[in-house]
């Protein structure tokens, strides 16, 4: 209760301090307090109590926003200025007012939207200076007041307000445009942020058969860094596109194939036909790998013999199918589910939206996957 009453204390004094000061003021006749409705004079003092004690409150955050609260009271006194200007001169549509009361409205635009302001103050400037200019004609060169009032009849005066709604459109707008740049960005970086987290353990463990190949001096090391060298190359630069061939794609995993074929002893049954897809079509770079990456971490290197991995890529009139399956020993197999398949996930999520399918589906000790994307996304 003491931390409560401590944290908002300035409340309770301003309501405590407003009451005395109305009947104060109601003394020296300043305000009227309507003596048979107390409920207003209740309201009244709760309003202005916590609209007084609101500053001292906020002290710290208004402490910091200086420039912000110097502006705000300079509006403040620039709106009393214009009133008092024209209680005292009691001047029908006074133009000392009416300016001052265009640059009280123009500077709350300015202290709420100050980006908006500055983007189309020559577009504001050119809409509202002919219309001003007009009205300071009339008022002023047109004849004696009552001509003026007269002509004020047929002057729609309300043509200083409709390109308000006109500027609150156009600022819906540019919220919008921001949101939705904003969106892009996120996803680019999160596209991005998915690209650099490709398992990087196939890289290590093919440096460590390189070097076991440059000691024995096996003529099979140039190979293999020539192929290792290309698929770096590969996911550095290419990777970092939006799109490439798919020509490359296949080019990529046949080096990916081929350097895991110079790893192992033993023998693999790996089929990749890709005769039956047009190689001009564009794909997400390093969707593919992700899938063939899994077949040989829980798949071929789970077994000992008999392993096989059987690819099939193809499109039809809409869409371009990668097809991969591969056997796996039940007793080795990794139950939990690495990021590889979670990044893939995301990166199609990001990448295609509702314009792919990957179903994934294991029978006994065989493993398919099936990534269905959009030829025209």
């Amino acid at each position: 209760m003491i931390k409560f009453l401590k944290k908002y204390q300035a409340f309770i004094i301003g309501l405590i301090v407003i009451v005395p000061i109305f009947y104060l003021l109601d003394c020296f006749g300043v305000i009227i307090l309507p003596e048979e409705r107390t409920y207003e004079i209740v309201l009244y003092a709760i309003f202005w109590g916590v609209l007084i004690a609101l500053p001292f409150h906020k002290f710290n955050y208004l402490k910091r926003k200086k420039s912000t609260v110097l502006k705000v009271l300079v509006l403040i006194g620039l709106f009393f200025i214009a009133l008092a200007i024209d209680s005292f001169m009691k001047l029908p549509d006074n133009p000392i007012t009416f300016i001052l009361l265009m640059g009280f409205w123009f500077g709350v635009a300015y202290v709420l939207i100050p980006e908006f302001i500055k983007k189309y103050w020559k577009l504001i400037t050119l809409i509202y200076v002919p219309l001003f200019l007009y009205f300071v004609y009339l008022r002023l060169f047109s004849g004696d007041l009552d001509a003026y009032l007269k002509i004020k009849e047929d002057f729609p005066f309300y043509l200083f307000f409709l390109p308000i709604p006109i500027f609150f459109l156009v600022w819906l707008f540019e919220q919008w445009k921001w949101i939705q740049n904003l969106k892009t960005e996120k996803t680019k970086t999160e596209i991005s942020l998915l690209r650099s987290q490709i398992n990087p353990h196939f890289f290590f463990n093919t440096l460590n058969n390189l070097y076991a190949l440059t000691v024995k001096n096996s003529k099979q090391a140039p190979e293999v860094i020539l192929k290792l060298s290309d698929m770096m190359r590969y996911t550095i630069y290419e990777g970092e596109k939006e799109t490439v061939k798919i020509l490359d794609e296949i080019e990529y995993l046949i080096n990916y194939i081929e350097l895991h074929k110079i790893r192992y002893k033993k023998s693999v049954d790996i089929t990749f036909n890709y005769s039956n897809v047009d190689i001009d079509l564009k794909v997400a770079p390093l969707l593919y790998i992700i899938l063939l990456e899994n077949a040989f971490k829980h798949g071929v290197e789970t077994l000992s013999e008999n392993a096989f991995i059987h690819i099939n890529l193809y499109n039809d009139a809409d869409f371009i199918y990668f097809k991969i399956e591969n056997n796996f020993d039940t007793k080795e197999i990794d139950k939990t589910n690495g990021i590889g398949l979670e990044n893939l996930k995301r990166r199609l999520s990001l990448l295609y939206n509702q314009k792919h399918d990957l179903v994934i589906d294991e029978v006994d000790t065989v493993y398919k996957a099936i990534l269905k994307i959009s030829k025209h996304a």
